[in-house]
């Protein structure tokens, strides 16, 4: 699970996420959504330790990210919207590299790796430099080795981005069949019917600020005005003012 608490971050003045508060349980599907700039990224790379917050706390499966680095991070798969990798490598030898930094055993590895190259559609590159790779195929390999090492909680970033539609699906499927088997699903997307299509709940953060949280019925019926209206305009209702959503929460 998840549980951020006070979670902020103030680059000099800006401060670019205010006291955040949230609850994130085993085995839940959850969407966060805002515009640009408004925290998703700081809040994933704070989930994620690539950041030290500048007040408050992030918990994953009850270990502090930044007090307990190598336990929380060793259950977290990191899907970053644009991967980095050792670009020398094939892909086989970066799942190889990924199973041994997160101590996979070795019998798993040999017989999980070569499941996860069939399902994303990438057999036939595994022998190719990755720095020879599309944007699309590297996406794809980013997903599978997150996944390798069966962790308890999936942080992505924009998941879909440069992959077609069939690539989408099968994403779309694992993520869920994962969710629904117990691990815990963070998601930062632009696209909303993914998130409408996905999510168990959902969050919108705006200007730094939780503006509105629940499932996409609860958020759609929360304020007066508002009810026979899609999650886009609501959205859009709720981002384009950013002020007194707090019944929303």
């Amino acid at each position: 699970m998840i549980e951020i608490r006070d979670l902020s971050m103030r680059y000099g003045d800006l401060l670019a996420l205010d006291r955040l508060n949230l609850t994130v349980e085993p085995g839940e599907f959850f969407a966060f959504l805002g515009p640009n700039a408004a925290g998703k990224t700081t809040t994933i790379k704070l989930l994620t330790g690539l950041m030290y917050p500048s007040g408050g706390s992030a918990e994953i499966c009850g270990f502090d990210i930044a007090k307990q680095p190598i336990e929380a991070k060793r259950r977290i798969g990191y899907i970053p919207d644009v991967a980095e990798f050792y670009d020398k490598l094939t892909p086989m030898e970066f799942m190889a590299f990924i199973a041994d930094l997160f101590e996979v055993d070795p019998g798993h590895a040999k017989k999980r790796a070569p499941e996860l190259m069939e399902q994303f559609s990438l057999v036939s590159y595994s022998a190719q430099r990755i720095e020879n790779l599309s944007h699309g195929t590297r996406q794809r390999l980013a997903i599978a080795s997150a996944l390798l090492h069966d962790p308890e909680v999936i942080i992505i970033d924009e998941p879909m981005v440069g992959l077609d539609p069939k690539n989408v699906r099968v994403v779309k499927e694992e993520l869920k069949a994962r969710s629904q088997a117990g691990t815990t699903v963070f998601l930062s997307t632009h696209l909303l019917n993914v998130a409408e299509e996905l999510a168990d709940r959902i969050g919108i953060i705006n200007e730094g600020r939780l503006v509105a949280l629940g499932s996409v019925d609860e958020i759609l019926s929360a304020k007066e005005g508002i009810e026979g209206r899609d999650l886009e305009e609501v959205f859009l209702e709720i981002t384009g003012s950013g002020d007194d959503f707090d019944d929303l929460k």
